[in-house]
């Protein structure tokens, strides 16, 4: 079938689709698409971003499907050619019939490797957190000039170990893949491996209980650079930390480079072992600050590139404005607002993103950390955070640790253990006790009553 046959068929196709959807949603999401060929039965299909050929293919896969069947014949088959910045581009086929879809991949534990080779070791990074997509402001410059140089020379700075700490959603996974990805690049005989600390925990407790400790820890010590995200899972997991006290050291002795984050700084590691916080502060500690507005919409506008979308600019300066947690709440608008438009027919303009910004933020309820819990104590009683972490038997200091531990019961999914571990280095028999003491005082003491519901509502602004 020739050029002009195959563009002259999809463009019957649009004519057809154009009838069966709104014209906001047409514009949008069909005109952009470039018909590249038929053959074998097969139509590739050019799409600006993988954001765009997921968005398709969960809203409009039958409209597709029908209508090429309609003008290209049955059983034509449809492919997408995804086109991603800096990256080559790459093809993902569609099934022929809505009963075939491939199965989702879905992330699995798999044993820990016995043989030490390079070729047979994945490296679990997410090649989309590299370099190029992340996006440089003053709260990451630091960070990234460090990440940058560990990348360029692994083990050979000053920065071994790599310690990125930052609120939630500030871009220290993002980072820390970037470094992995860069190495692999540069040095790909290098064994690379990132790992979250629950994983690592996960794996290190099936190998106890088969029996395969040896195993896995002659596994962890043949890396050349490991990643371990959200350190901070390790609190209170003594056995867990005690057996990467001695990966560290056998990986820091030999000349191989560690990279770790955490959403705190390790001085604020409640629950970890001091020998581990020791060696956590011997390299560089970096942290990263929640992005300024600048940088807001610096991402929000390469996101926007990057899928292929069109937002007016004074839709991206609102939402760069109004939306200041993190980097997956800017991602998450973009996302809310193209489907908005889509299903509602309406252009993205103000009204609708100054609707969906609101709707969001009103409907999600910021998680209480107990760094939260302990920091709103303390200061209702006019305490040093520090404080409630030591031994000290004052009258003052004992009532904030009680509310503290029955606040954190209240408002986390912590175990009563966990809760005790984070909050003064206490068993679990004392956080029951502050539980029933501060729940007994609350029911006869209406003053202590209302400074408690003080507090709880402190927590939740």
């Amino acid at each position: 079938m020739s050029e002009m046959n195959h563009v002259g068929l999809w463009n019957r196709c649009l004519e057809i689709i154009r009838d069966n959807v709104s014209p906001q949603t047409y514009k949008t999401w069909f005109c952009p698409i470039v018909p590249l060929k038929y053959e074998d039965k097969t139509l590739e299909l050019q799409v600006p971003s993988q954001f765009f050929y997921e968005f398709l293919e969960e809203k409009f896969l039958d409209l597709l499907r029908q209508t090429i069947h309609k003008v290209f014949g049955e059983g034509s088959k449809l492919m997408y050619r995804v086109m991603v910045v800096k990256n080559p581009p790459t093809t993902v086929p569609l099934p022929p019939h809505a009963g075939s879809q491939a199965p989702l991949h879905k992330p699995v534990t798999k044993s820990i490797p016995q043989v030490p080779q390079v070729s047979d070791l994945d490296p679990h990074l997410n090649k989309d957190y590299n370099f190029e997509t992340f996006i440089e402001g003053e709260s990451n410059k630091l960070s990234r000039s460090v990440a940058e140089a560990v990348a360029l020379n692994p083990a050979k700075t000053v920065f071994n170990p790599l310690f990125f700490y930052g609120a939630s959603g500030v871009g220290k996974t993002h980072l820390a893949n970037a470094i992995g990805t860069k190495i692999k690049e540069l040095y790909p005989e290098k064994r690379v491996l990132y790992v979250s600390a629950h994983l690592f925990q996960v794996q290190y407790t099936d190998s106890v209980r088969n029996n395969t400790t040896n195993d896995f820890i002659n596994f962890y010590q043949s890396i050349d650079v490991l990643i371990i995200d959200d350190i901070q899972e390790f609190a209170g997991v003594t056995k867990t930390q005690n057996t990467f006290f001695h990966i560290f050291n056998h990986l820091h002795q030999n000349g191989k480079q560690l990279i770790l984050t955490s959403d705190r700084a390790p001085v604020l590691l409640q629950g970890m072992e001091e020998r581990l916080i020791t060696r956590f502060k011997w390299g560089m500690v970096a942290e990263l600050e929640k992005p300024t507005i600048e940088l807001r919409r610096n991402i929000l506008r390469n996101k926007i590139r990057r899928d292929g979308l069109q937002f007016p600019p004074e839709v991206i300066d609102y939402i760069a404005e109004n939306v200041n947690d993190s980097v997956r709440d800017l991602e998450g608008i973009i996302i809310s607002l193209m489907a908005h438009s889509t299903i509602y027919n309406k252009d993205i303009d103000m009204e609708l993103a100054q609707r969906i910004v609101k709707k969001i933020s009103r409907s999600e309820t910021k998680a209480v950390t107990i760094d939260h819990i302990i920091q709103t104590v303390c200061s209702h009683f006019g305490l040093e955070p520090a404080t409630i972490h030591t031994k000290s038997r004052k009258r003052e200091v004992v009532q904030a640790r009680q509310i503290a531990m029955y606040l954190a019961k209240n408002n986390t999914d912590f175990s009563t253990s966990k809760i005790g571990t984070l909050i003064g280095n206490k068993d679990h028999a004392t956080v029951l006790h502050a539980c029933k003491t501060v729940r007994e005082l609350r029911e006869v003491d209406k003053a202590f009553k209302s400074e408690l519901d003080e507090i709880q509502a402190e927590l939740r602004k």
